[in-house]
């Protein structure tokens, strides 16, 4: 029979030690070989959203980007400037808001050239599924489209604005319409 190791206070650091240093080197590992994938995917999720905002652009937006504090000086927002032929056909503005229910919700914005809203898609939200999830739906982002914001009040009509709000989701409706309103105002700031 083989003699039984007693168990002492230095075998079960080391033991630890050992144990932790192989995790860590497998998470490196897998982090050094997802890194790039899980990049491309993101990049393709943006540009994905800036072509359903804008769409006709022949430019590459993601290479135009450029950053602008947003006017209440609290971040810098990312801007795209979709071309067509080397023509401004449009804005797509990633904007965001940290009001909603769940928190930080992310819009892509798009804008025409004179600030009219063309389209929004919804970049990532916590908010609770069912309720406030439903900005995602055309029945609610698309009441935007069209719309410039010089007339149309960015605000749920509860609080005196245009916005149709999604039934029992009035702090997901409002945190929309504040992203929204971050984006244009910031455009605005720029002399867009």
């Amino acid at each position: 029979m083989a003699k039984k190791v007693e168990s002492t206070f230095l075998s079960m650091v080391l033991t630890l030690l050992l144990v932790t240093l192989i995790a860590s080197a497998a998470l490196a590992y897998v982090y050094k070989i997802t890194k790039g994938p899980i990049e491309q995917s993101l990049l393709k999720k943006k540009l994905d959203a800036i072509g359903q905002v804008v769409p006709g652009f022949t430019n590459d937006p993601n290479a135009d980007m450029y950053k602008v504090m947003a006017y209440d000086n609290t971040d810098s927002l990312e801007v795209y400037p979709a071309k067509k032929d080397g023509k401004l056909i449009g804005y797509a503005v990633k904007t965001f808001t940290n009001k909603g229910f769940g928190g930080l919700v992310e819009l892509m914005v798009g804008f025409s050239p004179d600030l009219v809203i063309q389209n929004i898609a919804v970049l990532s939200h916590s908010e609770t599924p069912g309720l406030g999830s439903k900005m995602t739906t055309p029945k609610f982002k698309d009441q935007f489209n069209g719309k410039n914001p010089k007339d149309f009040k960015l605000v749920v009509k509860k609080d005196g604005g245009d916005v149709d709000a999604i039934t029992a989701a009035t702090i997901s409706s409002r945190a929309f319409c504040d992203a929204v309103d971050r984006a244009y105002k910031t455009l605005l700031k720029e002399g867009k």
